[in-house]
């Protein structure tokens, strides 16, 4: 197993929480890849320096740890444009992953059926085209010769660049062609009710899809455990409707991926009902909110009917505030049933609190989520309700 060090920028206006949360997401996508995080290290910036992400001072620091310690690879938690990348190497004796890279290798590896390699492999290709230049050593060299595009003397890079290109090309075809197959079996499903499980990547959604459709979704403990959309058919007391479980959402997620998951994303869009699964054992559980609520707004789908479901109720935990501490109560000091009023007192949406895995209150949710497809429904077929 490969051993990394993490580095961020904690910016003027972040608090030391909110990025010790950041970089414990960065290190779980590291051992997603299963890479072991060794040390961690941040510096104050009001943002990023343009030339070499953290000051020269830490970064020589960053260099000698990494030299001493023989690490692999650091990973920075944001993403690094080329120039960033290159002066960073000149100095850093290891392999530089960014953020964005780090996502993308776990989606390569994680992708199973053809379309979902499809997808990543152009995102992948996407993101590579502008960083060609300091990727392979010997696209510095020049080539000799008669007969190539640019004549004697092209430069190797211009011909890698001119290859990917060519296979972007070819990606974008295919996917196309995917798309439509994938509109016509989305139109073949004829009026059925649409529900669709979103929220922020592990929070239980491939768990709570086995749990009411009674199918063997493949679900981890990792991130991105879900790559390809699942559709199932689901019946509840004669009401038929369709379920579909997608890729999880997460704070920065490329907008390579975002656009090449396009189709994937149609089910989201196409959805009459969202079912927004929160995992509330999380500490930063309303930032995940906020980045699905963003993220929904950025595909087209944030108009949608939501139900909020906030899992995971057995994992939760919080500090009991000491009755002579005077200073205000924050999130950590509220117990489930403080939490609950709250939400449920200032969500504009229908919500719930339950565990997919130890099936706590899982009954509720069912007729809870049987009422709102019989609502959509009866709207649609208003001569049908005699079936339920």
């Amino acid at each position: 197993m490969e051993r990394a060090v993490l580095i961020a920028v904690i910016r003027d206006n972040q608090e030391p929480r909110e990025a010790e949360e950041f970089l414990n997401e960065l290190e779980f996508l590291a051992e997603t890849a299963e890479i072991e995080t060794v040390r961690r290290f941040t510096q104050r910036l009001p943002q990023p320096s343009s030339r070499i992400y953290v000051g020269p001072g830490k970064l020589q620091e960053i260099a000698d740890y990494c030299k001493e310690q023989e690490i692999d690879v650091a990973i920075f938690d944001d993403e690094l444009n080329p120039a960033q990348t290159r002066n960073i190497e000149q100095v850093m004796p290891c392999r530089i992953l960014d953020r964005t890279r780090l996502i993308l290798d776990i989606f390569l590896s994680r992708a199973q059926t053809a379309y979902a390699k499809t997808q990543v492999q152009l995102a992948n290709y996407e993101y590579m085209l502008p960083r060609l230049a300091g990727m392979w050593t010997h696209l510095e060299r020049q080539r000799g010769g008669t007969g190539t595009r640019g004549g004697a003397g092209e430069r190797e890079i211009e011909t890698d660049r001119r290859i990917v290109r060519n296979r972007i090309t070819k990606l974008k075809e295919e996917l196309k062609k995917i798309d439509r197959q994938m509109a016509v079996q989305r139109s073949n499903r004829g009026q059925m009710v649409r529900v669709a499980l979103v929220g922020y990547t592990n929070v239980g959604k491939s768990t709570l899809m086995n749990l009411i459709s009674k199918s063997e979704v493949f679900a981890e403990n990792k991130l991105f455990a879900t790559l390809d959309t699942t559709v199932r058919k689901v019946v509840f007391d004669n009401l038929p409707f369709l379920l579909s479980d997608t890729v999880g959402f997460i704070r920065k997620l490329p907008t390579e991926l975002i656009e090449s998951f396009k189709s994937t994303l149609d089910e989201v869009r196409e959805a009459d009902l969202l079912v927004h699964v929160v995992d509330i054992s999380h500490p930063q559980f309303e930032e995940q909110i906020a980045v699905v609520k963003q993220t929904l707004q950025e595909i087209g789908a944030g108009d949608k009917p939501v139900y909020l479901v906030f899992n995971k109720v057995d994992a939760y935990t919080y500090v009991e505030k000491d009755p002579d501490d005077l200073t205000p109560a924050t999130r950590e000091n509220l117990s489930l049933d403080d939490l609950k009023k709250s939400w449920i007192a200032k969500a504009n949406t229908p919500c719930i609190f339950l565990s997919a895995i130890e099936r706590i209150n899982i009954e509720k949710f069912r007729s809870d989520l049987y009422g709102m497809v019989r609502e959509i429904h009866a709207g649609r077929y208003p001569f049908n309700n005699f079936l339920y």
